[in-house]
């Protein structure tokens, strides 16, 4: 299989100094490399988004500036009882928002009244501490030996550009706290996931993001805002090793029924998904808005590694989603 995308293998700056898009840092990464210099305000847009599956919770934290305001939450879903808890906050001009220039490196800090989210980042992994009235998190996620994940730079121009850190199947371990009752996640049946994203956007953007784990197996898949530029957000992972998947795939679901089983298919890749829980989230402030359905559910297919071999992806856990922006 392999791809024809351009590999990165040496450390790049993400802008040239007037802040453009720099040429060299097109391409493809196994391990971040990219520092994301980012100039000039109001089109640029940063993210930390960790997404958590245990097999009593479905946790998700992010961290962001759109550059005239904030966005941080954290959403926790007890999957037995259907109880969620959690906060959402607007924060105007992203005051008390540290969000670092490189993927693994630093501290990233949301603050909103009582919600507080906080992550330290070195080469042996992250902590993340969030809290909130009623909800305390701690948790480790060591970067282990040889984990490779995937980073990709989508040039829509030298104005508008993207950076992400797509990072599945991460071990994860630590305690999550609801009311009077401590929950111990352990790193054997648990996974996280990162998505690291730094770069200038359209005002006007539509996405598609699928992420599913299991032991030794993980996949990543992305599709529409891809489209029409030379790179796409596509990987298999097998026991750690990044398999590139280099073409545009073709996603097929039901806007009127978001439980029934969506489809993700192309060269090297036939997925079935199906939802067990549809998260939708909504905001809008006017000229800025979004849109989200997020659908929580197990995969099976197949993908293929860059050697040609079909790896059976029965047994993942994960999420797909459609999103829309206006930001």
């Amino acid at each position: 299989m392999g791809t024809a995308e351009r590999e990165i293998t040496e450390p790049v700056e993400l802008c040239t100094g007037r802040g453009r898009l720099n040429p060299a840092a097109v391409g493809w990464t196994r391990t971040p490399l990219h520092r994301a210099n980012l100039r000039g305000w109001g089109r640029t847009k940063r993210w930390e988004y960790w997404g958590i599956v245990t097999p009593r919770h479905l946790i998700g934290l992010t961290v962001s500036s759109l550059d005239y305001a904030a966005l941080h939450e954290v959403w926790i879903r007890d999957r037995d009882t259907g109880v969620e808890h959690g906060r959402q906050a607007v924060v105007p001009l992203a005051r008390n928002t540290v969000l670092p220039e490189r993927s693994g490196a630093g501290t990233v800090v949301g603050r909103a009244g009582s919600l507080a989210i906080r992550i330290e980042q070195d080469r042996t992994g992250s902590t993340i501490g969030a809290r909130l009235p009623g909800v305390e998190l701690d948790l480790t996620v060591p970067l282990p030996a040889g984990h490779e994940s995937l980073g990709v730079v989508v040039p829509w121009s030298r104005r508008r550009f993207q950076y992400t850190v797509k990072d599945p199947g991460r071990p994860v371990s630590g305690t999550l706290r609801l009311g009077d009752t401590e929950h111990r996640i352990g790193a054997t049946d648990s996974f996280a996931v990162l998505d690291h994203g730094r770069g200038r956007w359209p005002y006007r953007i539509s996405w598609n993001w699928a992420a599913g784990c299991a032991p030794g197996r993980c996949l990543q898949l992305g599709g529409r805002w891809t489209v029409g530029t030379p790179l796409t957000e596509n990987a298999l992972f097998v026991d750690g090793r990044l398999h590139k998947i280099g073409t545009e795939l073709a996603w097929e679901y039901d806007r009127g029924d978001w439980r029934a089983p969506w489809r993700v298919h192309g060269e090297g890749v036939d997925v079935r998904f199906v939802p067990f829980h549809v998260r939708q989230s909504r905001t809008n402030l006017g000229v800025v808005a979004s849109s989200t359905h997020q659908c929580f559910g197990h995969f099976d297919g197949w993908a293929a590694t860059e050697d040609g071999a079909r790896i059976e992806l029965a047994g993942l856990t994960g999420w797909a989603e459609e999103a829309n922006q206006r930001w």
